[in-house]
């Protein structure tokens, strides 16, 4: 193996957030010349060897026992998602994937049918890495109404959303707290890079993102995990302008590796209206995408 490979990278990313402070620690001794705890300070919490946990993050031993990582993981405050991405990284170490080219992911005609049974909100089917796969005529309109509405029904042309929001300007003009939308994705992808290892096209997208935006360098490398489920955001429309939309991922059951995206606004607020002027202006003027 070369280098630390996921799995060590996770751990001294998560290791150096952390002060001494945080876990109980008085700073004692000269001063530190790097940020967050030290190795050994680290292998003590957790009640490990320096040595042994020295080799998890050069990426030298492949295996770590459930009672091990556990304590790894009480040692670095992981929250639940963050456990569960550390596990899923620990099983890759010990299997080592082969990388792979899936084959373009497609959608079931049952969430077409749920696409189309929430129409009245804005809404789009996303795929595992993030590429749309279908919306509705109300969900292009609000999130990406300067792109072909029917980009998602050819594998060639979709959009990918994560893509749009690093490096498309109507997408990062868009959301008014960009900073915050754009640390919700990086969760998003890390989580799924740690459940497809070997998907090649989800590397392709990281490195092209690494290689194309400072802010999402800087984003992936403190490793933050945590999915966004349920967000409240702040959008400003080119057409309707302000509006504050709830953002949900809601699971599809024929369909595990996808995603519902559904915007919803409070009932009589000034949001539901601007989603109303929007419908009127782009509903009767082009078909339906799904």
């Amino acid at each position: 193996m070369n280098g630390p490979g996921p799995l060590g990278t996770f751990l001294q990313a998560r290791r150096t957030l952390l002060r001494p402070e945080d876990v109980g620690l008085r700073e004692l001794g000269p001063r530190r010349r790097v940020a967050g705890l030290r190795r050994e300070e680290l292998a003590e919490l957790a009640g490990v060897s320096v040595s042994y946990y020295a080799r998890l993050e050069q990426g030298l031993s492949r295996g770590a026992s459930a009672e091990v990582l556990d304590a790894i993981a009480r040692a670095l405050l992981l929250d639940g998602h963050e456990r569960e991405h550390l596990d899923r990284l620990a099983g890759a170490a010990r299997h080592a994937p082969r990388m792979r080219r899936p084959r373009p992911e497609k959608l079931a005609d049952e969430t077409r049918d749920l696409l189309r049974a929430v129409d009245g909100v804005p809404a789009l089917v996303l795929g595992r890495r993030t590429d749309v796969l279908a919306w509705n005529t109300l969900g292009h309109a609000l999130l990406a109404g300067h792109l072909d509405l029917l980009g998602p029904s050819d594998p060639a042309r979709r959009p990918n959303m994560s893509r749009l929001l690093f490096l498309d300007p109507h997408c990062r003009e868009l959301y008014a707290d960009w900073k915050r939308k754009a640390r919700a994705v990086v969760g998003n992808l890390r989580v799924a890079v740690g459940r497809h290892p070997e998907d090649a096209l989800l590397a392709e997208l990281i490195g092209e993102l690494t290689m194309k935006s400072p802010e999402f360098v800087a984003l992936w490398g403190d490793h933050r995990v945590t999915p966004c489920d349920a967000t409240t955001y702040e959008l400003h429309h080119p057409v309707v302008g302000t509006v504050t939309v709830t953002q949900q991922t809601l699971a599809i059951a024929r369909s595990p590796e996808q995603a519902l995206i559904v915007c919803t606004t409070p009932a009589g607020s000034s949001s539901k209206e601007a989603l109303a002027l929007l419908r009127q202006a782009t509903g009767s003027r082009v078909p339906h995408a799904y």
